[in-house]
């Protein structure tokens, strides 16, 4: 099996998916004590700030982008490609055909760059049509209906019933709580 390719590119190599950590250290231990620190250049696990808010409290916490998949930059042949396969936890490359398949440039510099640039996305776990209790503020106590959600400021729509009638009131994620 000729894998020769020549030159540096960057590979997505399929993990059990919760041991991407794992399978990177196990990795860098194999390409140093296998001596293809010349052919095996970098790994990578494509991460995310995430906010998350749980009770009151907003936690920045790092979220994989691709769980069970790390990124690979090496020059493809042979030996580095025996190297990564017989990773435990390693379960294959992507590719078609059972032949690796390089990311283009663009594909790369997305997927490295996202974490660089961009500031924490809030995590959500509410869903339009959900219902929900107001805990904090002038309506404290209400129940309402999620009508919309913005992510980006971390807001609400709820629709609260005041005297008969449905209110669309806009509340903060951590103004609420899940029945």
């Amino acid at each position: 099996m000729a894998l020769a390719t020549g030159n540096r590119r960057w590979y997505v190599v399929h993990t059990y998916s919760g041991y991407e950590n794992k399978v990177k250290t196990n990795l860098e231990h194999r390409v140093r004590s296998m001596e293809v620190l010349d052919k095996i250049f970098d790994i990578e696990i494509p991460t995310e700030d995430v906010i998350e808010v749980k009770g009151r409290k907003k936690n920045v916490v790092q979220r994989k982008v691709f769980p069970g998949y790390i990124l690979v930059s090496m020059q493809l042949d042979d030996d580095s490609w025996y190297v990564v396969r017989n990773t435990p936890g390693v379960t294959g490359f992507v590719g078609q055909g059972g032949k690796p398949t390089p990311l283009s440039e663009l594909e790369v510099e997305r997927i490295l760059k996202r974490k660089t640039f961009s500031k924490p996305k809030p995590k959500t776990e509410f869903t339009v049509g959900e219902s929900v209790k107001v805990n904090d503020g002038p309506l404290a106590e209400f129940e309402g209906t999620i009508s919309e959600i913005n992510v980006d400021q971390s807001k609400l729509k709820v629709l609260v019933n005041i005297f008969g009638r449905d209110t669309p009131v806009e509340l903060a994620f951590d103004q609420v709580a899940k029945l």
